[in-house]
């Protein structure tokens, strides 16, 4: 069974960037496109590679690398064996049913996170820069983020503050996870699902609903004032790879904190390596953004068990207005509306 709960439920933030479209760096992806090689997917009626299925997005590796890691890809025996430890003590945590001593409760049921697929090698979801970290953003980036809402900068799945409802982030208020986030791990409803058609390729996002149509015959991306959370994508085939260009990108933060521009250019590529693995790379291009592109790689496993469910997310709108009127009627009585992390999120002494 799979929940729903999307207020109070911290959301780490994904990235991207720039540059041509290349092999990813890892070990993970030269050994999937060796796999790649030495199989032959199957066909669909009319002739293209079938990457049709429920691909849930279950791969239990972070955004980036740790530091100490330098430009190692690949966990080693006794990192695995760490990794692994805290997913388990992590899973027990989540199963939980009574709380004892002084634990901080929240409002996850039992089993939140059991989705989530084993730790692996694969060090880190960023694979360029050599080292898995996102690259620093422009000054200009860094200027774009911090003048939103009104110079109070991006809105926050956890705001400290709900002066306003652009004090929440996109997500807490239900509209969409945007490219590419739509694409990569999350807490729960992972589901990814392929279909095509003659001349079309959909992709099907469960959180928070989203499809993508995406054309392959060619044609032109839109005019340049129509942009979209998530963007316009147009596809073709390079070999077996399904290579995805989307540009016309909604200038909202949620990827690595920064703000997509006109320059964006994401470019995926969806290779099927086995009867059951599919590898996804990413490449982002955004040099307003960020000083250099970088690029992701994320292995998803065939799932035919897997349904994807409407994702509806009303707690999150109640979330919001619940909220905001808590914040008002605290305001009412004197007190500061701005919450302490030191104080258990209970709201401050007014302020002079």
């Amino acid at each position: 069974m799979r929940f729903r709960f999307v207020a109070l439920i911290a959301i780490p933030a994904f990235a991207m960037a720039q540059a041509p479209a290349t092999k990813t760096a890892t070990a993970a992806a030269k050994q999937a496109d060796a796999g790649a090689k030495s199989w032959t997917p199957p066909k669909t009626p009319w002739g293209d590679p079938d990457l049709q299925g429920q691909w849930p997005a279950t791969a239990n590796i972070p955004m980036q690398r740790p530091a100490n890691m330098g430009t190692r890809a690949v966990l080693n025996d006794a990192e695995l064996a760490q990794r692994e430890k805290q997913a388990q003590t992590q899973s027990e945590a989540d199963s939980e049913e009574f709380a004892t001593g002084s634990a901080n409760l929240t409002i996850n049921p039992p089993g939140y996170w059991v989705e989530h697929g084993k730790p692996d090698r694969q060090a880190s979801l960023v694979v360029d820069p050599p080292d898995g970290r996102i690259p620093p953003m422009t000054p200009q980036g860094q200027a774009a983020v911090k003048a939103l809402n009104d110079g109070r900068g991006p809105g926050s799945h956890f705001p400290n503050r709900v002066d306003s409802w652009t004090d929440f982030d996109i997500y807490s208020r239900c509209i969409t996870r945007g490219m590419v986030s739509s694409m990569l791990p999350t807490l729960y409803d992972f589901g990814n699902e392929i279909l095509q058609a003659p001349g079309y390729v959909i992709i099907r996002n469960e959180m928070i609903h989203e499809t993508r149509v995406i054309p392959l015959d060619g044609r032109p991306h839109v005019g340049a004032g129509i942009v979209t959370y998530m963007g316009d994508s147009r596809g073709h085939w390079e070999g077996n790879t399904l290579v995805v260009e989307t540009t016309n990108l909604k200038d909202q933060p949620g990827t690595s904190g920064g703000l997509f521009t006109d320059a964006a250019r994401l470019t995926e590529r969806f290779t099927r390596v086995s009867a059951t693995e599919l590898s996804y790379d990413l490449r982002v291009d955004d040099p307003k953004t960020w000083t250099k592109s970088w690029a992701l790689h994320m292995p998803y496993k065939l799932d035919p068990n897997y349904k994807i469910y409407e994702y509806a997310c009303h707690e999150g709108n109640y979330m919001m207005r619940d909220a905001l009127e808590g914040a008002r009627k605290l305001e009412k009585e004197g007190k500061d509306t701005k919450v302490s992390s030191d104080n258990g999120g209970a709201p401050l002494p007014k302020t002079p």
